[in-house]
C-alpha cells in the first residue's frame, strides 16, 4: 500500500471509530436487567450515563433522567468526563487530518504536513484511550456488582452500548497508530538518505586532497629528470 492509501485507510478507520463512540452517547442500553415473575417477564430495566428506563410487560417504556449531576456515583462522573474528552479529541483529530494528509492541497510544505499528521495520530490515540477507559470503568462496575453476593439491588448485565464503544475505541486506536507509523516511517527514510549523501561527499573531498598533495612531488621529479 502506498503512502496516500495508507493515510486514507487511517482516516476512514478514525472516522468510523469516532462515529461509533459518539453513537453511544444517546444509546440507552449500557446495562440491562430483566425481572421475571412466576409466569411472564414483569419488567426490563436499562440505563446509561444520563438516564434510567424501564420497559413493562404492557409494552410501555418510561425513562427518567438523573436528577442531579453531582449526586451521581463517582464512576458515573468519571465515565462522563472521559467519554466527552475522548469525543472532543477525536473531533479535532478528524479536522486536522484534512490539513495534514498528503492527498489534500492545504497545510503548507511537506514537513509541516508530516508534523500535523503526527499530531493527528496522537489526538486519535489519546481520544481512543480515554474513551476505552470510560467504557471499561463502566463495564467493570457492572460486572463487579453482578458477581458480588452481598449486592442486594438490581443486578445488571453488559449492554450493547458498551460493546459498540469498545469496538469504536479499538478502531480509533488502530487508525491513530497508522497515522503515527506513516510519519515515523517517512522520517526514517529521509534520515538514511541524508547520512548516505554526507558520506559520499566526504570520500570525494578526501580523494581530492590526496591528489593535490601528490601532484607537486610528481612534477618535481619530472623536472629533475
Amino acid at each position: 500500500m502506498n503512502h496516500y492509501g495508507f493515510e486514507i485507510a487511517a482516516f476512514l478507520l478514525c472516522v468510523t471509530g469516532w462515529v461509533l463512540i459518539s453513537s453511544t452517547m444517546p444509546t440507552e442500553y449500557w446495562r440491562v436487567s430483566t425481572i421475571e415473575g412466576t409466569v411472564i417477564v414483569t419488567g426490563n430495566y436499562y440505563s446509561n450515563l444520563w438516564k434510567m428506563c424501564v420497559h413493562g410487560s404492557t409494552g410501555v417504556s418510561d425513562c427518567k433522567d438523573f436528577e442531579s449531576m453531582l449526586a451521581q456515583p463517582n464512576y458515573i462522573k468519571a465515565c462522563r468526563g472521559l467519554l466527552i474528552i475522548g469525543i472532543i479529541l477525536c473531533t479535532f483529530g478528524n479536522i486536522f487530518s484534512l490539513v495534514g494528509m498528503k492527498c489534500t492541497k492545504i497545510g503548507g510544505s511537506e514537513k509541516i504536513k508530516t508534523r500535523i499528521t503526527f499530531l493527528v495520530g496522537l489526538l486519535h490515540l489519546l481520544g481512543g484511550l480515554t474513551s476505552l477507559c470510560a467504557f471499561s470503568v463502566y463495564g467493570n462496575r457492572v460486572t463487579s456488582e453482578f458477581f458480588d453476593p452481598n449486592f442486594r439491588n438490581i443486578k445488571y448485565e453488559l449492554g450493547v452500548g458498551l460493546f459498540i464503544g469498545w469496538s469504536g475505541s479499538s478502531v480509533t486506536l488502530i487508525g491513530g497508530s497508522m497515522y503515527c507509523y506513516s510519519t515515523v516511517k517517512e522520517g526514517l527514510f529521509e534520515r538514511k538518505t541524508y547520512i548516505y549523501k554526507g558520506t559520499t561527499s566526504y570520500m570525494k573531498s578526501q580523494r581530492s586532497i590526496r591528489t593535490y598533495r601528490y601532484s607537486p612531488k610528481q612534477s618535481g621529479i619530472d623536472s629533475f629528470v
